[in-house]
């Protein structure tokens, strides 16, 4: 009962110092932040430290909160592993998952995973989460990122899911209108609507393949920068995808996004040569490497992403 009081004291402690607030972590696990409170007040009596420096508007992680964060979660990675290795969660995973994806990408396509996920394995708490920003899943208390694009921080363990490129796309009345451009280059003279990606400088497309428009060459399968501006942006690729449907200029977007709009012709593609790869990747903490429960999960997501791989292929014609 004393190491279950222990944990479940770790484990209050840890959300506290990810959300620096009492009341954040309180509503993350569902409880009162008076609870939270005596939590803490227990654990540093216990421990005989002072864990966070307190204002009125946050609390900051002390000195020795900072050495009992890292063997707290050491500890209760160790002991979440040993429940892994002696029971049944090795075939079929239990307790909470924590993943969150991108805003689009997360409601369109990882959630209906999650959803054939839980069928699976309804023993299985997933928590999702979505944002308009890269995440640190190492320090933000998530075990799995489902992302796309290919630059993964190296403090993190990333699994290829499955393959993606992004593709220049615009609606055949802005064709019409403004004429296709037929090099990298022309885009510079082109409306195109720029996205806020995660993973993206804004406003500037790097895509290989294709004439530059430069010299005359090909540009191969080298990687070329091009500078775009247009009238219309924003950090939501829905929303600059119905731009490009309603004729506002030109997009760089993923097919899994764009594919359906190519496919009954709301949108064709342009300098189809030319394209920016963007992978789908399962990234989590170097420091869950060893556990079933994310082994089995990731592994659903790879055959989930697999077997609609040729569709996603097939969109782009």
């Amino acid at each position: 009962m004393k190491n279950d009081l222990l944990n479940e004291d770790l484990r209050v402690f840890i959300e506290v110092a990810r959300k620096s607030s009492f009341a954040a972590a309180a509503e993350a696990l569902g409880v009162s932040p008076a609870y939270i409170s005596k939590r803490i007040h227990m654990l540093e009596a216990a421990l005989a430290v002072k864990l966070f420096h307190r204002t009125t508007r946050r609390v900051v992680v002390s000195e020795d909160g900072e050495r009992v964060y890292a063997l707290a979660q050491r500890i209760l990675d160790d002991i979440d592993h040993l429940y892994e290795e002696v029971s049944s969660t090795r075939r079929n995973p239990r307790g909470l998952l924590r993943v969150c994806s991108s805003f689009g990408f997360g409601r369109r396509v990882v959630a209906p995973a999650i959803s054939e996920l839980s069928t699976l394995y309804p023993a299985l708490q997933v928590r999702f989460e979505v944002f308009d920003r890269l995440v640190d899943v190492a320090t933000e208390g998530f075990d799995l990122d489902i992302r796309v694009g290919d630059e993964i921080a190296p403090h993190h363990i990333a699994r290829r899911l499955g393959d993606n490129r992004r593709v220049l796309c615009a609606s055949p009345a802005y064709l019409a209108r403004r004429g296709r451009p037929r090099t990298l280059a022309e885009l510079a003279s082109h409306d195109c609507l720029v996205i806020k990606e995660r993973d993206h400088p804004f406003g500037v497309w790097k895509l290989r393949g294709g004439n530059s428009g430069n010299n005359g060459n090909s540009g191969g399968n080298a990687e070329q920068t091009v500078k775009v501006t247009g009238p219309l942006s924003s950090n939501n690729g829905e929303i600059v995808v119905r731009w490009a449907v309603d004729g506002r200029g030109i997009v760089l977007r993923s097919l899994w996004d764009v594919g359906p709009m190519l496919a009954t012709g709301e949108l064709e593609q342009i300098l189809p040569e030319c394209s920016q790869e963007a992978n789908i990747w399962a990234v989590y903490p170097s420091r869950l490497t060893s556990s079933a429960k994310i082994r089995v999960c990731v592994e659903f997501f790879e055959t989930f992403f697999r077997e609609r791989a040729a569709a996603y292929a097939a969109m782009a014609g």
